[in-house]
């Protein structure tokens, strides 16, 4: 099949998902979204479940993509600063650029709870982000236990619905209406978490 044509199509799905939410993901919206004929996205995605399949393959690509170029071609960040510079870079990419992908993925993630074939294929995705946070904590000379790591991979997720939606009041509450200093305040906190007690 046509590479290129497979790519606009999930592409396509990525935008009616993050528009239209999971019960207006259909074919004939793809098809209409890629500007294709009718039957063309059935044709290479012939049920709906491998048009999820390959919305969530999508996204994966696109984030591993931007966080390879925020990330540059050296080893990674070599300190607080320059990591904390990556991290907002990577908020600021969900609010502008990124923000279909991030609302397709939140909308996998809830399509997920209903279909565990799907929450198997996106949990190796999720699960890589803490690896990935672990490898640019060390990199940065900080602290890289896994509780510095859980909370920072789980406060940057729980970053992303707020910054979705955009709402002033919340992002102020949060400090996410300056990313490049909520940013270096949670690689503080992170250097600060405590192992819980047993």
């Amino acid at each position: 099949m046509n590479q290129d044509r497979r790519d606009r199509l999930r592409d396509a799905a990525i935008a009616v998902l993050a528009e239209a939410g999971g019960r207006g993901l259909t074919h004939r919206a793809v098809d209409a979204a890629a500007d294709v004929p009718t039957g063309t996205a059935k044709n290479y995605f012939p049920t709906r479940d491998a048009l999820l399949r390959a919305v969530a393959e999508r996204c994966l690509e696109q984030y591993r993509a931007v966080a390879a170029a925020l990330a540059g071609a050296g080893p990674g960040p070599s300190d607080a600063r320059e990591l904390a510079a990556l991290l907002a870079g990577l908020l600021r990419d969900v609010a502008g650029t990124g923000r279909a992908r991030t609302l397709a993925y939140l909308e996998l993630q809830t399509e997920a709870t209903r279909r565990p074939w799907l929450a198997g294929l996106l949990d190796p995705i999720a699960a890589s982000d803490f690896a990935a946070y672990g490898h640019l904590l060390h990199s940065a000379g900080l602290p890289a236990a896994p509780r510095h790591v859980r909370a920072l991979t789980l406060a940057l997720h729980g970053a992303l619905p707020h910054l979705l939606a955009g709402a002033p009041d919340t992002l102020a509450a949060a400090g996410l209406d300056d990313l490049d200093a909520f940013t270096r305040g949670l690689l503080a906190a992170a250097d600060h978490a405590e192992e819980p007690a047993r």
